[in-house]
Order: C-alpha cells, then structure tokens, then sequence
C-alpha cells in the first residue's frame, strides 16, 4: 500500500471520485492508493517453460534453446532470460543476433574416429560417429566453444574411413569445403598408417606407388613406403572406397590397422580417441 498525504481539496475530490482511494484516520490524515496486485508467481504455474516454447515454435531444439538462454542470448518482453523460466502464451520472445549467428554458422569440426563406428550412412548393429558429437567429448580450444544440438543439422562427412579403421574424420556443413576435399577435382592429400601383414616385394611397392587398377581406373599416383616390416606409409589423392585395403589385397598384404592422421594441412595431432573439436579460423585444409 502507497501512503499520500491530503495536501488540498482537490485530493478531497478525487478520493470521492475514485473507490479506490480510501481515507486513513491515523494521526496523520493521508490518502492510502491501492495499486493493481502484482503478478504472483502463481500464475505462471501452469504455463510451458521457455525453453519448450522455443522448441514449439520451431525456433530451437529444446537442448540449443538451453544453450541460448545461459549464454544470455534469449529475452522474454525485453528482459534477460532464465533458465527454466516459465512464460505466458503472450510473451514477447527475442533470441539476440548473438545467438542467431550461432544457430546459422556452418561449422565444421574434426573427430578422431574409433574402431567399430560408421563414418558414412549407418549401418546395423554398428553406432554412427555422429552419436559422438556431444558436451562431454568436446574439446575446448577456447572457452567460449560449446556443444549446441543444431550443430548436427546438415553436418555431413568430407571422406569415409570404415568400421575397422580409426583417425581423423571432418564434419561439416560447409558444401564449399567438403567439395574441396571429396570432390572429382580434389588434390587434397590424405595420409595414412596401415599396419599389414605377408611380404611385400619390391616390384609390388612400386605398384603401390602406381600401376594399380580399381573398378576398371588406373589409380592417381600414391606415395607409400615402408616404415617397418609390417608397417607402410600412404599418402593419396583419391578415395575410392576402401581403397588402401584394396591396393594392398591386389599384391597380397592384408591390411591389419589403418589410421588417418592428415587431410591436407590438417593433421589428428595428439586429439584423444573418441574425442573431436572445432576447426579453428586460422586453420586451412
């Protein structure tokens, strides 16, 4: 209750007119002016969170609309939003350009892909690499990375290693760069450690190098040698499917690990297993 002394007759008056205005016969004579009541928060009881009514509206997954309302990117009627807050069906919603920028950026990031994951279209019984794109395997370059559900929209792979074989996978949604890399006209190199097994001749090394055919190609000259008895060096500019398993077969290695640590000037690095981070601005593959 607001208290307002009567200092003429025109507040006589107006307490006449007005029912809501009530004379106070204390010590000191005064206008007592009931305000409206204020909205408890009783009346917000029953209405959806924010974070669904983003979601509702197509403005969000639940998860990303998380993420937009901590990182203070979400208003509600002008004001900063809460994480869990309520709204009513009226509420004016805002999300910041902030956070619309980051819902629109085409990202890409790198993973260092496990053995027994598919890379490519899924397959049954076998996880898709995808399903590791999470919080808890993000490592941060920088404080302000974060993992956000609509990272997954539209993130597609720029090359396939398969279910048996490990190490650096890009996803993005960048067409322009997946293309670069994947594409008919790519030169971008790629390189490998692939452990085999049985003896490898002189002459079939050369082959290796070049001379080979897949399905009826001559194969792009390759650079491979031997690091080890059992252990070779590949460096291509193709990717055909299971290329290096293949090569090997046709001069009888059979290929026992496969490990892709570089994609042009990208290199794995010392990138966990399982674990995946963002390309980083000054990086150029």
């Amino acid at each position: 209750m607001t208290k307002r002394r009567i200092n003429s007759a025109s507040d006589v008056a107006r307490q006449r007119l007005n029912p809501n205005i009530k004379e106070d016969f204390g010590k000191k004579s005064a206008l007592t002016v009931e305000k409206f009541p204020r909205q408890s928060e009783k009346n917000f009881e029953n209405t959806p969170r924010l974070s669904k009514v983003l979601a509702q509206k197509g403005l969000a997954s639940r998860r990303e609309a998380d993420f937009l309302i901590e990182s203070g990117w979400v208003l509600i009627n002008g004001k900063k939003a809460v994480l869990g807050q309520r709204v009513l069906e009226n509420a004016d919603i805002q999300i910041l350009k902030k956070g619309e920028k980051i819902q629109k950026e085409r990202r890409t990031i790198i993973l260092n892909k496990p053995l027994g994951f598919v890379s490519n279209l899924p397959e049954k019984d076998y996880p898709h690499a995808l399903s590791l794109i999470k919080e808890e395997n993000l490592i941060q370059q920088n404080k302000n990375e974060q993992f956000y559900p609509a990272l997954l929209k539209k993130l597609a792979p720029a090359g396939r290693l398969d279910i048996n074989s490990t190490g650096l996978m890009i996803y993005t949604q960048n067409g322009k760069l997946a293309d670069s890399i994947i594409g008919e006209k790519s030169n971008i190199e790629k390189e490998y450690l692939v452990r085999v097994s049985g003896e490898l001749t002189t002459e079939n090394l050369k082959l290796l190098n070049y001379g080979l055919h897949l399905d009826g190609a001559l194969l792009k000259p390759a650079r491979v040698k031997m690091l080890n008895e059992n252990q070779l060096h590949f460096i291509l500019k193709e990717g055909k499917k299971r290329q290096i398993r293949r090569m090997c077969a046709l001069v009888g290695l059979e290929v026992l690990s496969l490990k892709r640590i570089r994609i042009g000037r990208l290199k794995l690095g010392n990138l966990p297993l399982g674990k995946w981070r963002f390309l980083q601005d000054f990086e150029k593959i």
